[in-house]
């Protein structure tokens, strides 16, 4: 029978809008409209079914809680999709496969009575097999080559959260504020505090919403005491109440003011210059001219061809392919 009390659609509007507050913060608008879409989407098209489908026989709470499952592995895997590399094009064929993978599998374990336990563990199982098997199946039909179906492979932004909300919990146990640091306590008076200890406190409330790999390799460009202090401010949960908006957007206007100038390595001008590349070929054509390059310089060119940058290759370095790639044309 039907589930007619399941209130389907504002359930999967709230889903979505809750989502909003999850999605990493590196992530463009782009790719954070993707992920709330997609989840938002998947769970609208799974509680229309359960509640709407007369030979589904669950209840309220089931139908819910299938929804719910749904939206979480929606919400992970289309992460997972979006920092694997893979072109855009793509996205869809690996997400619509998990998102069936996980409805069937619900189904049947809901239906068989399984202990919750062991349908959350059969769910994930199953995710991770049909995702994998998704991008192996792009690989075999030459959409994306090994290496980055290897890269795609270990993609885990659920394993990621759970980590960084453990490292969160371990962090605020008994967390204190550095008493060499300068910083004052909140409430107290910002005026008198030295000024490179709040820019380094206001660089420590921009990298909180960053991705952590990202933090990584700029802290290891700063002077070690300078690593660790912003190391210490980034654990503070209460960071931008001690600083203040207007403190923040001193400091961030300062740091914005002294940055060195470099037009020719400007990532902006390096991604028109590989789309002006790309633009000159089809996609096949342009699958077979960079068959033979690198994973990274592949993902250079096809990030950039979707407007970004990748980042993991240096400015200087990726100036210097897109420029040979240009010329080759």
């Amino acid at each position: 029978m039907a589930t007619p009390n399941f209130d389907y659609e504002n359930f999967a509007q709230n889903l979505a809008a809750q989502a909003q507050e999850l999605v990493p913060a590196d992530f463009d608008e782009n790719q954070k409209q993707y992920v709330i879409n997609t989840l938002g989407n998947f769970s609208l098209l799974s509680g229309k079914a359960l509640a709407e489908d007369p030979n589904l026989n669950f209840d309220e709470n089931q139908a819910v809680t299938i929804t719910q499952i749904i939206a979480e592995w929606s919400f992970h895997k289309s992460v997972d999709v979006i920092r694997s590399g893979i072109p855009q094009q793509y996205w869809d064929g690996v997400m619509q496969k998990i998102a069936y993978t996980i409805f069937e599998i619900a189904k049947q374990t809901f239906s068989q009575g399984l202990p919750h336990d062991k349908i959350l563990e059969l769910i994930e199982h199953h995710v991770k097999k049909s995702y994998l098997e998704a991008i192996t199946e792009l690989k075999n039909k030459g959409a994306i080559d090994e290496g980055l179906m290897e890269y795609a492979a270990t993609q885990s932004n659920m394993d990621k959260m759970a980590a960084e909300m453990q490292q969160a919990q371990q962090g605020q146990a008994g967390e204190m504020i550095p008493q060499d640091s300068g910083m004052p306590a909140q409430g107290q008076d910002f005026s008198k505090v030295d000024s490179k200890v709040l820019k380094l406190a206001t660089v420590a409330m921009l990298f909180k919403k960053m991705n952590q790999d990202k933090v990584q390799a700029i802290l290891n460009k700063f002077e070690e005491e300078d690593a660790q202090t912003v190391i210490k401010f980034m654990r503070m949960p209460d960071l931008p109440e001690r600083i203040g908006t207007h403190n923040a957007l001193r400091c961030l206007q300062e740091i914005k003011t002294n940055l060195p100038q470099n037009t020719d390595l400007n990532p902006n001008k390096v991604v028109l210059k590989l789309r002006k590349f790309a633009s000159a070929y089809s996609g096949k054509d342009l699958d077979t001219i960079l068959i033979r390059e690198r994973i990274g310089v592949k993902r250079l060119v096809f990030n950039a061809i979707e407007g970004k940058y990748y980042d993991k290759i240096p400015p200087k370095v990726a100036s210097i392919v897109a420029t040979h790639l240009l010329n080759s044309v």
